[in-house]
């Protein structure tokens, strides 16, 4: 049951540090990446969903990439995945290419959401030219399979058609389609020849199951070691039900409060100590009344539980 690829294993969908004018703080990421590291994670992808990727400028993801991969020397083996896509094909490519650059052990490219009804011909095309362009041999691209947001989806057609058309560089796909049925089909369909990195940590247990090779999540920011609990026992052949259930009580409980990056950072400073981090506009932050109440609601769901 083991999964060789070398980027399998349990990301977080790390927030991005912000100050209270809403400009990132690279100074942060050291403790960021250290802390979490240090409770499990095989690394973590920067700039996506939750880390308020499309909200930064080309310019701003840079300076950002650059500090994060300062940021990782000295955290031996932790890897750092890279959130590039946008809607326009000169910048993701460009983004793409600095992250290669940096030393980024791969990147999760969005597919370009503004027109959505392109086709599969289409998007084909716009990732050709991205892994022609900018993904490097030994690179490695994830095609980010969100179509609750972006409203694009990658066809099983589609992803069978990147692999065999750029082996090596389009190594997989982050499912956060939060379709229990698609983390099965891509396991039917592909097997171990797709890397599957699942969205959703209530989904984790499922998806290893079905061949996923780990995840990228947000709740991973505050609950990895319980993720990485999954991931270890099903290696060991010993599948855990005990850290499966807590994962599922705190998803069911942050879902209520979407979007996550407002309460995701204020519950890393309530309960890790880590600093207070902003979000940009247009999001917002969470209400005291608010944290308390998700505080109250996530001491209830896991109070059955052993935690």
């Amino acid at each position: 049951m083991q999964h060789h690829h070398i980027l399998s294993g349990v990301y977080a969908a790390a927030v991005t540090p912000l100050d209270s004018h809403f400009t990132p703080t690279p100074e942060a990421y050291s403790g960021l990446l250290s802390f979490l590291a240090q409770r499990g994670c095989h690394g973590a992808l920067l700039l996506g969903t939750t880390g308020e990727g499309p909200s930064f400028s080309a310019a701003e993801r840079i300076k950002i990439f650059q500090a994060a991969s300062q940021a990782r020397h000295g955290l031996t083996g932790f890897r750092l995945l890279a959130g590039t896509g946008t809607p326009s094909l000169d910048e993701t490519i460009a983004i793409t290419r600095f992250a290669f650059d940096l030393g980024f052990d791969g990147v999760v490219v969005l597919p370009p959401y503004y027109f959505r009804k392109v086709s599969d011909d289409g998007l084909f095309e716009w990732f050709s030219q991205v892994l022609r362009r900018a993904v490097p041999s030994g690179g490695a691209l994830l095609a980010y399979h969100i179509p609750p947001i972006t409203g694009i989806g990658f066809s099983h057609d589609l992803l069978a058609r990147l692999l065999e058309t750029f082996p090596g560089r389009f190594v997989g796909v982050k499912d956060s389609s939060n379709d229990p049925q698609n983390a099965r089909l891509l396991g039917e369909r592909f097997g171990k020849d797709l890397l599957v990195l699942n969205g959703n940590d209530r989904l984790f247990s499922t998806a290893l199951q079905a061949q996923a090779s780990g995840c990228i999540t947000a709740v991973a920011n505050l609950r990895s070691p319980d993720l990485r609990q999954v991931w270890d026992s099903f290696q060991a052949g010993t599948p855990t039900q005990a850290a499966q259930a807590r994962l599922d009580a705190v998803r069911t409980v942050l879902e209520r409060y979407q979007p996550f990056p407002p309460i995701i950072k204020s519950l890393l400073a309530q309960e890790h100590d880590l600093p207070y981090w902003f979000v940009r506009p247009p999001l917002l932050p969470v209400p005291n009344h608010t944290l308390n109440a998700v505080l109250a609601e996530l001491s209830a769901a896991l109070q059955p539980l052993v935690v």
